[in-house]
């Protein structure tokens, strides 16, 4: 049987809660529509780019936000955690979206959802506050989750236009 990704419902949120709920529910509304923009699709159609010469594929996206969680939440605000670095740094930042295989569709995604439960546990408790080093510069937590916000956002709407040119589907 041929593995497809399974159909995501999107979680609710209030618009008035305090900052810390407010911004954990737009991340996990944002996390959740990436895996909209997925279900139904088999791994072949996550791994397909159908705009060449851009390397842009969904699978491609699912590494991306996972290499992108794991760096923000666990490398550098808890670095304390046993967290490498994913899809082989030394071969450029865009190997997340250049390495993708088919076969490792399932396992990226279920990989994604793992490091999403691995951020929110290297959070959990913690000031938004709370400040770090990366680069040399101070930062705090508050920023990752304002980071992560708009890069799901931004990758969410590349995941609509690399979708419809997949199958025809739109919205959601």
């Amino acid at each position: 049987m041929t593995w497809k990704a399974p159909d995501v419902a999107r979680p609710g949120g209030s618009l008035t809660a305090p900052e810390r709920e407010l911004l954990q529910g737009y991340l996990s509304f944002y996390r959740a529509t990436l895996l909209v923009k997925c279900a139904g699709l088999t791994a072949e159609q996550l791994a397909a780019r159908p705009s060449p010469p851009s390397n842009l594929s969904l699978l491609g996206l699912i590494r991306h936000l996972t290499k992108v969680e794991r760096i923000w939440f666990r490398i550098h605000f808890a670095p304390g955690d046993p967290a490498e670095p994913l899809f082989a740094p030394e071969l450029g930042k865009d190997a997340d979206f250049e390495l993708i295989d088919p076969a490792d569709a399932q396992a990226a995604y279920e990989g994604l959802i793992a490091e999403w439960r691995l951020s929110d546990e290297a959070a959990a408790g913690r000031s938004l506050d709370e400040r770090f080093a990366f680069g040399g510069t101070e930062s705090t937590l508050r920023m990752i989750y304002i980071h992560l916000i708009g890069e799901y956002a931004r990758h969410c709407g590349h995941a609509d236009l690399v979708r419809e040119q997949l199958d025809g589907s739109t919205g959601a």
